[in-house]
């Protein structure tokens, strides 16, 4: 029997997208399967949509090998389950929010009030830490409703772009958590799906450096090229090659897009011209 690595991901939402997405970059092929499990024609690996709140009892007791996971849901669940590689997707924040205009000042105006949440055990946590009793409403869905229905004078709860606090009249005051999607593995994870899990690894990791880089070209006269060289901060030494018209080069290097805003007026002003910036598909270092 073939040996395959289980992975758990969300059954629907945004993170289950983005777990799929990456896979597919990975030149993984998912048959659609079942609403359970899908299995990838290509690699030794079947995934399983899962309830988001039930995948990390299901790895820590071996149902699943691994996880891509929002690490806010780790910390929530407090499971025996390690995480290896952040994804860079489905970032958030797990966040302390208060009607407008409350005189908040520190996480010691929590002391004695009520605050609802569907992450009691984070919570929880950050009050232990600041040494503050407070009155804990474990909702699960709609929390920032609570302070406007009488039911809470603050909230516990995720927050992305910040535009439903800002709906319900909430401010954001305090950040328990920056959350991302990752790869979480139990604890004993067999090793025949750890060398899978290896091999898959591998190939994210190629992905994700591929996302934070750009391919750049340009054109420059040859007396330009040491300056331009100079410039660039891109990986070991760029590449130059001559043009048909003489006295001028194209050079070729690779950059992450947020440098490549940073340098563009140089490279303009040290004579670079047709300059490209190309995504990357996969990049192995």
């Amino acid at each position: 029997m073939e040996n395959r690595l289980k992975i758990a991901v969300q059954k629907d939402g945004r993170l289950k997208e983005g777990s799929l997405q990456i896979l597919r970059e990975c030149g993984i092929s998912l048959d659609n399967g079942d609403s359970l499990r899908a299995r990838a024609r290509n690699f030794p690996l079947d995934i399983l949509s899962l309830r988001n709140s039930d995948i990390p009892q299901y790895v820590e007791d071996g149902v699943a090998d691994a996880c891509i996971i929002g690490q806010n849901t780790l910390m929530e669940k407090q499971k025996n389950i390690e995480v290896v590689l952040p994804l860079g997707f489905s970032r958030c924040r797990l966040s302390i929010a208060v009607p407008k205009n409350t005189p908040y000042e520190g996480p010691q105006f929590l002391n004695g009030k009520r605050i609802a949440t569907s992450y009691p055990n984070s919570l929880r946590q950050f009050l232990q830490q600041h040494h503050i009793q407070a009155d804990i409403h474990e909702i699960s869905g709609s929390v920032e409703i609570a302070p406007n229905i009488g039911l809470a004078d603050a909230i516990c709860d995720l927050v992305s772009t910040g535009g439903t606090l800002f709906q319900n009249g909430l401010e954001e005051k305090d950040i328990l958590l920056q959350s991302e999607a990752c790869i979480g593995i139990r604890k004993n994870i067999d090793p025949t799906a750890q060398a899978i899990l290896d091999r898959l690894i591998f190939r994210i990791k190629s992905v994700l450096t591929a996302r934070n880089n750009k391919y750049l070209l340009m054109n420059a006269p040859n007396d330009s090229i040491h300056r331009i060289i100079e410039i660039l901060p891109g990986m070991k030494s760029p590449t130059v090659m001559p043009l048909a018209t003489e006295g001028w080069s194209s050079i070729h290097t690779v950059i992450s897009e947020d440098r490549f805003w940073d340098i563009i007026d140089q490279l303009k002003d040290a004579g670079a011209q047709g300059i490209l910036i190309v995504p990357i598909e996969k990049m192995i270092l």
